[in-house]
């Protein structure tokens, strides 16, 4: 693989430009690889700047990321519709790749190989085994002659490429497909695999008492190798080979579990990572294959436990902790809990598992203080998984399930002890008092969980006397850990804390949010938005639903907004929370819930604008950002319609910064910027100003809708322009123009959603007269589409569209205009199309509007109501009663599962996507206001029809409405008092 010198020069020196702190040249080089991306070979310049040992090993480890990142974006996959095939990697350059890329990844540095071991698993997810043939035979093929020679590097790296290859068989959906593929792989690997991994045990025991750490290091890893690959090829069944060499496997994995190295090589953590692996191993046969594995059990449950209790200072120590407390959580919650069932295993496993590792230790301590996002991550996200204090809680649990009150005894008395112990010495034993709140809540029912809690405590005493003190203590600001864990407390217990009592507390809890430790104020920040997230179910009089309201109101907030809002705004400038996504989450939720006016807004305001525009500079926290976006959209949402005369100030503050965005290209925050551009367009009134109208003609503009992530937003901001002046599409050719645009996205797949909301959009807000012009071109377009793409969403979109072409323009002109790109082909859509799929429709405002317009359609349109349409007229009329009856029956569990979160929309990682901002605009349904109900609109709208022709359409109904949907109409009839004559 030849790559020109020069151009492995030039890329090298983009990637060093791109980690520099001058903001400019770190854009520019960005701008600069983003603009080669699309170059024919950009992927094997990457691959040759990887592997190439002359150049940087910054710039090298650099390329290497972004050609992992390219392979998952742009290696060609299996697509139905093929619309995204101009963007894949062209399959020369695939074929080269895979040509050169298992070499590569063989000679290169640690680093970097294991970037290249995670592109060759991107490409093999497609390719392999069907289009890439040569890739395990020639992993088994190097791996034969590294054994042979005696090379552990080779092996290695051989083995940690084949882990690649194989973890897409730990998560995949079992098919046939995967079977096969897995089936191929055990065939040609298996067998090899248990060749090295018995070798290189039998050369760890020769060996083991006579080498240094360094040698014996690259012996371990082998062997944690093979245990990954042994877990990735047993995790959808297991095979017949290792069924067979059970007995081989389990030798060796109770020998590492038992043996005893030499201390140097303990300390070095090797031997523990070994561990962790095969406890890995051991968990996934007792959940997936116990009957196989019940003759090794106690025999491993005895070795693991050994090891819990044997003192280590291995720095991997920990992981295989959490590792080996899991599987005896596995086997405490199976039948075989047993094992674990006397009063002295029980009281052993607390008092030498549990509480030793329940407590906070100096890592604990040191990650609080030197790295509190992971602290965070780790300890409130549910992240924590992996933690000992999680998992010593989950042995508990565990043990609980099957013996309650035993364990209940155990950690109420222990709850008690630590608790006693604080009081003792407050000073020196606030720890203890830690580990007590974090025993309950870790074991203690919260609402909506299942299986039931362990009840340690009354929880209302404990409330009161341990969580309420801490929390008004006049030193506030002591013990931040504590303080941490308390308002940890609050937030898993938020549901439980009746209305009054938590109100009264928020003044103690919002003195906690200028605390100097960034955990604590991020706890107090997300407690309190938890806190006005809260809904409580509550029935719908006269109705067989619920709904779920807030319980937290803007009455309730509002005497405490402005002091929250000037805490966080004073936290955000605190150190290491400049950036801070809870505290700025937080400010989101109290904007879009509270009444804020006169100066607060402005100083808010000018508060988000400036951080606006510093995050401008860099943009590297995508939740922080996102929330950033929603507070500014909530204070321009809440604040501007409650007072008009603050679009002024909003203007003047924003305009300047979401400028910059566009002019300097910051390309992740466009979709974000016509959003709240959008916003800023709905609360003006015409005449719109010189400004907006430059704006308006950005957005007519076709390059502006070259970037797929920014079409959602475009169309909410061509909508706003829209509501405000309809007429300006008669000008200067701009209709045409935004035809075109829409044509562009109803070729593709991923963005045919925008040009349906476009069609809405234009339908919705322009007259017939400025439309007609244009209707043929547009059915055109659509009808051409969908010869070939026939999926239910495009025919539900579909569908939806000429519904609102219905209720806006009439009957009369869908029909017409339909049939003027072809005779009769209206009848033809509505029979293969219409009918079959409206009973599919999803989404309030969409079934009332599909039902209303195919109800005018049924009584008011000319072609229908003829004689020779009878049956299809019956037919319409069944899908009808379907789409209504569907929707009545599934109210109830929509309703409960209303109450989406404001920040379900945020995003992940950073590349650049929509992302809808919840708080820049209400659930827009300015259609079809004046029907109320639509079911009461079909059952008048036929009772007035058939009363012009008695005995008419009885019979039709008889014959083409199935019985069950023929009861719904009766049963609706009754309900609203009119007859079907």
């Amino acid at each position: 693989m030849e790559v020109a010198p020069e151009t492995l020069d030039t890329l090298a020196g983009w990637f060093a430009q791109s980690l520099s702190p001058d903001a400019a040249a770190r854009r520019a080089a960005e701008q600069s690889i983003e603009s080669a991306k699309c170059s024919p070979g950009f992927g094997l310049a990457l691959l040759g700047l990887a592997s190439s040992p002359r150049h940087d090993p910054q710039a090298r480890l650099a390329a290497s990321v972004q050609f992992k990142n390219l392979l998952r974006r742009r290696w060609p996959k299996p697509s139905p519709d093929g619309d995204d095939a101009a963007d894949h990697l062209p399959p020369s350059d695939c074929a080269i790749i895979k040509a050169n890329l298992l070499q590569l990844l063989l000679t290169a540095p640690p680093l970097i190989q294991a970037q290249l071991s995670e592109a060759l698993a991107a490409a093999a997810a497609s390719d392999f085994p069907a289009r890439w043939e040569s890739l395990l035979p020639s992993i088994v093929s190097s791996l034969g002659t590294a054994l042979s020679a005696g090379d552990i590097p080779a092996t290695n790296s051989l083995l940690a490429a084949a882990a690649s290859l194989f973890s897409r068989f730990r998560n995949a959906f079992d098919s046939n497909t995967i079977r096969l593929d897995l089936k191929y792989c055990l065939e040609n690997f298996a067998a090899p695999l248990l060749e090295v991994f018995l070798s290189t045990s039998r050369r760890l025991q020769a060996a083991a008492a006579t080498v240094t750490p360094p040698e014996s290091r690259p012996v371990f890893e082998c062997l944690r190798l093979c245990c990954e690959i042994f877990y990735s090829l047993n995790s959808i069944d297991l095979p017949e080979f290792f069924e067979d060499h059970m007995r081989e496997w389990m030798t060796e994995f109770r020998a590492f579990l038992t043996t005893s190295y030499p201390p140097a090589i303990e300390a070095d953590g090797a031997p523990d990572a070994l561990r962790a692996a095969v406890c890995d191993n051991l968990q996934l046969y007792m959940e997936k294959y116990e009957e196989e594995f019940r003759g090794y059990l106690k025999e491993f449950v005895e070795a693991v436990w050994g090891l819990l209790m044997a003192p280590s200072v291995s720095p991997s120590r920990g992981q295989l902790a959490v590792t080996a407390i899991r599987f005896l959580t596995t086997v405490a919650e199976s039948v075989h809990h047993a094992l674990f069932g006397s009063p002295e295993a029980m009281k052993q496993i607390c008092d030498s598992v549990v509480v030793p590792n329940l407590r906070l230790r100096d890592d604990d301590e040191e990650l609080f203080e030197g790295n509190w996002v992971e602290y965070v991550r780790r300890d409130a996200e549910g992240s924590d998984a992996d933690t000992l204090r999680r998992a010593a809680c989950r042995l508990l649990r565990g043990l609980a399930a099957n013996c309650r009150e035993q364990v209940a005894a155990l950690v109420s008395a222990q709850v008690q002890q630590m608790l006693a112990a604080y009081a003792a010495d407050r000073t020196n034993n606030w720890k203890e008092k830690d580990a007590a709140i974090y025993l309950v809540i870790s074991l203690m029912q919260k609402p909506g969980a299942t299986g039931g809690g362990t009840p340690v405590v009354d929880m209302e005493s404990f409330f009161t006397s341990v969580i309420v003190p801490e929390l008004q203590a006049p030193d506030w600001e002591s013990e931040p850990m504590l303080k941490a864990t308390v308002l940890r407390f609050l937030k898993e217990f938020k549901d439980q804390i009746p209305k009054a009592t938590a109100l009264a507390l928020l003044p103690s809890v919002i003195r906690f949010l200028i605390h100097e430790s960034n955990v604590v104020h991020s706890y107090a920040a997300t407690f309190i938005e938890n806190l006005l997230i809260i809904k409580d179910i509550v029935p719908v009089p006269g109705a067989n639903v619920v709904t779920r309201a807030p319980r937290y109101v803007a009455a309730d907030i509002n005497p405490y907004a402005q002091q929250i809002v000037q805490n966080l705004s004073k936290a955000l400038s605190f150190p290491e929370s400049y950036e801070n996504p809870y505290l700025m989450k937080c400010l989101m939720r109290v904007l879009g819930i509270a009444n804020i006016a006169g100066q607060i807004v402005h100083e808010i305001t000018a508060r988000i604008v400036g951080i606006l525009m510093e995050v401008c500079n860099n943009p590297k926290n995508p939740d922080f950002n996102h929330y950033l976006f929603e507070a500014l959209a909530a204070v321009i949402g809440r604040a501007g319609e409650q007072d008009p005369a603050l679009l002024p100030v909003f203007e003047a503050s924003l305009f300047p910064v979401l400028q910059r965005i566009l002019v300097e290209d910051i390309s992740e925050f466009w979709p974000y910027a016509f959003q709240i551009f959008a916003q800023l367009v709905n609360l003006s009134r015409p005449p719109l100003s010189q400004n907006y109208m430059q704006l308006f003609g950005v957005l007519l503009s076709n390059a502006t809708w070259d970037r797929p992530p920014c079409v959602p937003a475009l169309v909410r901001l061509l909508r706003a322009f829209l509501r405000k002046i309809p007429n300006e599409l008669n000008q200067e050719g701009r209709l045409p123009n935004i035809l075109v645009i829409f044509r562009s996205l109803l070729s593709r797949s991923s963005t045919e959603d925008s040009a349906f909301y476009m069609l809405n959009t234009l339908v919705e807000n322009v007259s017939f007269d400025i439309m007609n012009p244009h209707i043929n071109e547009i059915w055109s377009a659509l009808f051409t589409r969908l010869q070939t793409r026939q999926a239910v969403k495009f025919v539900n979109s579909l569908v939806v569209f000429m519904s609102l072409v219905v209720v806006k323009y009439g009957p009369g002109v869908l029909v017409s205009s339909v049939d003027a790109i072809q005779p009769n082909i209206f009848m033809t859509i509505l029979q293969r199309f219409w009918i079959p799929n409206l009973k599919f429709i999803k989404g309030t405002v969409e079934v009332k509007l599909t039902s209303v317009a195919s109800t005018k359609l049924i009584c008011e349109s000319a072609v229908l109501l003829d004689a020779a349409a009878a049956q299809t007229w019956g037919k319409l009329l069944d899908s009808i009663v379907a789409l209504l009856s569907r929707t009545d029956q599934d109210g109830a569990q929509q309703e409960q599962n209303d109450g989406a979160d404001a920040d379900s929309q945020r995003t992940s990682g950073y590349s650049v996507s929509f992302v809808r901002l919840q708080y820049a605009g209400k659930s827009e349904d300015y259609l079809l206001k004046e029907v109320n109900d639509p079911k009461q609109f079909l059952v008048t709208s036929l009772a007035t029809l058939s009363a012009q022709s008695p005995g008419r359409f009885g019979p039709i109904i008889e014959q083409n409405v199935d019985p069950a949907n023929k009861g719904a109409l009766i049963q609706l009839c009754a309900a609203y008092n009119t007859n079907i004559v």
